[in-house]
């Protein structure tokens, strides 16, 4: 299992969420990570998921 970091943010920078999971592998980590936001109601904020290895699996601005 790989460690992956979600975070979210309102558009004046200030942090909302900052999750750390797991999952077997990236695209296991994009669904989780969509599912959380959408659970948080999310989706429209800006956010990011990052791999262990630094990639960037989810962005949105």
């Amino acid at each position: 299992m790989r460690t992956y970091k979600l975070t979210a943010f309102e558009q004046t920078g200030k942090l909302i969420t900052e999750e750390t999971f797991t999952a077997e592998n990236d695209e296991q980590a994009r669904d989780k990570g969509r599912d959380i936001l959408k659970e948080k109601e999310l989706e429209n904020q800006t956010h990011r998921l990052a791999s262990p290895a630094g990639k960037l699996l989810l962005f949105h601005s």
